[in-house]
């Protein structure tokens, strides 16, 4: 073996170490990020919503912008048909009871989330207690096709007469 050979050698491995360590630096910082309620004690909060199209289990819960929990649930009730978010939010953070919680999405693209809009009154939600306001997501795709379907109909919404209908002028 020669000289240029073992400095090559004790080269590769350093630069194996340092991947590895990049490597599981990255790993630590996924499984703090996306673990839920991010390690913190959490409590239930439950929101009902008649749409919840694009929210997903794992959804942030962010109150004035800011994580302050996540969608640790979704289900249906069956009598009512609507959809039930329980939440997993930060104990200490403290919900007012007239806050509303609404689906919102990150731009056009982006993934959903539930906002809270925080109330103005002194007493908290209590542990599993619903939101008594909430908004559910839109389809952006629905509407869409509805702005669209107004724009070449010429705005009615209705189908234009067929050319050389029976009507008379």
């Amino acid at each position: 073996m020669t000289r240029s050979d073992s400095q090559s050698d004790g080269l590769e491995t350093l630069v194996g170490a340092i991947v590895l360590l990049i490597a599981a630096g990255f790993f630590a910082y996924a499984i703090n990020r996306g673990a839920p309620g991010t390690g913190r004690a959490t409590y239930p909060l439950e929101a009902r919503f008649f749409n919840v199209s694009g929210l997903s289990v794992g959804a942030d819960v962010r109150l004035a912008g800011v994580k302050v929990g996540t969608v640790a649930a979704l289900g249906l009730n069956q009598a009512t048909y609507e959809a039930i978010a329980t939440l997993a939010v930060e104990r200490e953070v403290n919900v007012p009871i007239d806050s509303v919680a609404k689906i919102t999405a990150d731009g056009l693209l982006g993934g959903a989330y539930i906002a809270i809009d925080p109330g103005a009154e002194d007493q908290f939600l209590q542990p599993g207690d619903p939101f008594d306001s909430t908004r559910g997501s839109v389809d952006l795709l629905t509407l869409l096709g509805q702005f669209a379907g107004q724009g070449l109909s010429g705005g009615s919404g209705d189908a234009p007469a067929a050319e050389g209908s029976d009507l008379e002028p």
